[in-house]
C-alpha cells in the first residue's frame, strides 16, 4: 500500500488521501480547498492523478471540506463509486448541488459588476455537474465490512462530528488503516460521541484543535447573554453557521432557551434552504443522535424559515431586535454575506461565530478584528459587536483527541498528522508522541510514504 497526501496537510481544508493498493487506487475524501488564495488556486490546478485512473472514492462526511471537489472529479473523467454512510449520501445531495449554485450566482454577480481578474468568471463546477456527480453515490452501512479490491475490506465506523460522519478502516492483507474524517466530542448536546477504536497499523489523524482547548462553558448561556444584551441595543444578532451540523445545534440551543424564557420572544430565522432541508434529514435520522423525533420536531419549528431571495432580503429590512442564522459559516459564501453586508455596520448589532475558521477566510479576518472586509467587491467598515462561541465546535479539542487514543490497546505503527493549522498540527504531535511514545508524522501536500 501506498498512501498520498493530495489535501488537509498543514490545513484544515481540502482532505483527499490516495491510498494504492497493488493495481488499485481508492480516494479517501475529496474536498474543496477553502481560505487563503493559494490553497483555493489548488482547486483549478490539474489534479495530481487522471481522475479516470481512480476506481473509487470513499467519503467520510459530507462537509465541503470533504466533499465538495467531487462534482469537479466526475467532471475530469472519474468513473468510479463514491462510497459514504447513507446520512452522507442525502446531505450531499443538498450541499454539493448548492456549492454549484453558489459558485454560478457569484461568477454571475462578478461578470455583472466587474470585479473579477477572469473575464468572464466562471464557477469551478455548476449545480449540474454537481447533480451528475450524484449518480455515483452509494450508500453503505455502519460497522459492515465491505470488499472494494482483492484482500481489501472497508467499514464505516460513526465517527460523532455530524450526522452520517464516519472514520473509514481499510483492510489488506492484515495491515489496517484508519482515517479520522473529522473526530466528534465525547459530550456533544446533540450526537453521539465517536465510536472507541482499539487498533489501528496506520492512523490518518485530523488535529483542527491540536493546540487548543475548548473552554468549560455552557455555549447555552454564553448565546443567551449575547441575545439579551443586543436585544437591549436594539439590535440584530446574525450567526454565520454551517448549514449540516452546526444550523441544527444552534437551533436545539433557541428552543432551550426559549422553553426556559431567558431571552425574549424575538423571532429567529433559519435562512439557509441548505439548512432547511439538511433539518428535514436530521428530523429523519433520529437514531443517529440523541434527540428523539418529538423533540427534534419542537427544536426543528423554533425558527422560521427563509425559502426565497425576496424573503431573505426582506428579513435586512425588519428594525425589531432579531436573531439570523444563515450559511455559509467562514463567510466565503452563501446567503448570509448579504445580512454581514447589512448588519455588520451597525455597533448596536453582534456577529456571532460559532465554529472553526480557517486561515484566509472572511470570518477568520473579521476575529482577527479587521476594520473592513471585502464583500462583493465592496470594501465593509466592521463596526458591529464581534463574539465567537467557545465551546460549540464539533471537533474534538487535544484533550478529547488524547481521551481517544487511549483506548487504542493496539497502538500505531505511525500516525499521521492532518486537518490542521501548523501550529495545531505540531503542538499535537508533540503531544501524541510525549504521552504514547508513538511516532507521528506531519506529511507535506503530495507526500507520499509506502505502508508496510
Amino acid at each position: 500500500m501506498r498512501l498520498t497526501f493530495l489535501g488537509a496537510t498543514n490545513t484544515v481544508t481540502g482532505s483527499k488521501f490516495l491510498l494504492s493498493i497493488d493495481n488499485k487506487k481508492i480516494l479517501i475524501d475529496c474536498g474543496l480547498f477553502q481560505g487563503i488564495k493559494e490553497l483555493r488556486q489548488r482547486n483549478w490546478t490539474k489534479f495530481p492523478i487522471e481522475p479516470h485512473l481512480i476506481d473509487s472514492v470513499i467519503v467520510t462526511h459530507a462537509h465541503i471540506d470533504h466533499s465538495g471537489y467531487l462534482p469537479v472529479l466526475v467532471k475530469n473523467g472519474f468513473t468510479g463509486n463514491v462510497y459514504c454512510s447513507n446520512a452522507t449520501k442525502e446531505l450531499c445531495s443538498i450541499l454539493l448541488p448548492d456549492s454549484g449554485y453558489l459558485q454560478e450566482e457569484e461568477a454571475k454577480f462578478a461578470n455583472k459588476h466587474g470585479y473579477s481578474k477572469h473575464k468572464p468568471a466562471q464557477p469551478l463546477y455548476t449545480r449540474a455537474d454537481a447533480e451528475h456527480c450524484l449518480l455515483q453515490f452509494r450508500a453503505l452501512e455502519f460497522r459492515k465490512n465491505y470488499k472494494i479490491a482483492e484482500e481489501t475490506h472497508i467499514s464505516l465506523i460513526p465517527a460523532g462530528h455530524i450526522l452520517g460522519a464516519s472514520f473509514i478502516q481499510v483492510k489488506h492483507h492484515g495491515t489496517t488503516v484508519l482515517f479520522s474524517g473529522d473526530l466528534g466530542r465525547p459530550h456533544d448536546p446533540i450526537m453521539y460521541p465517536p465510536s472507541v477504536m482499539q487498533a489501528a497499523d496506520y492512523l490518518i489523524l485530523e488535529s483542527t484543535y491540536g493546540n487548543r482547548l475548548h473552554k468549560k462553558i455552557n455555549p447555552v448561556d454564553e448565546l443567551c447573554e449575547i441575545i439579551n444584551r443586543t436585544a437591549e441595543r436594539g439590535g440584530t444578532v446574525v450567526i454565520p453557521a454551517f448549514a449540516v451540523g452546526r444550523a441544527q445545534h444552534l437551533l436545539y440551543i433557541m428552543y432551550e432557551l426559549k422553553k426556559s424564557k431567558r431571552i425574549p420572544d424575538l423571532p429567529i430565522y433559519l435562512d439557509s434552504p441548505m439548512a432547511k432541508d439538511a433539518t428535514d434529514i436530521f428530523r429523519k435520522y433520529t437514531d443517529l443522535h440523541r434527540l428523539n423525533e418529538d423533540l427534534s420536531q419542537k427544536v426543528c419549528e423554533i425558527a422560521t424559515y427563509v425559502n426565497s431571495k425576496e424573503e431573505s432580503q426582506a428579513i435586512d429590512l425588519k428594525t425589531e431586535p432579531k436573531v439570523i442564522i444563515s450559511a455559509s459559516g467562514m463567510l466565503e459564501g452563501g446567503r448570509v454575506l448579504h445580512h454581514i453586508r447589512v448588519f455588520v455596520q451597525d455597533p448596536n448589532n453582534t456577529i456571532v461565530f460559532a465554529g472553526y475558521q480557517a486561515s484566509g477566510t472572511r470570518g477568520a479576518e473579521v476575529i482577527s478584528g479587521k476594520e473592513s472586509i471585502k464583500i462583493f467587491g465592496e470594501t465593509i467598515p466592521v463596526r458591529a459587536k464581534v463574539e465567537v462561541l467557545s465551546n460549540m465546535s464539533a471537533h474534538a479539542d487535544y484533550e478529547e483527541i488524547l481521551d481517544w487514543l487511549r483506548h487504542f490497546n493496539h497502538h500505531p505503527r505511525k500516525v499521521f498528522i492532518t486537518h490542521g493549522e501548523p501550529e495545531a498540527a505540531l503542538s499535537l504531535k508533540e503531544k501524541i508522541e510525549e504521552q504514547y511514545k508513538w511516532p507521528c508524522v506531519i506529511p507535506d501536500y503530495l507526500h507520499s510514504e509506502v505502508l508496510s
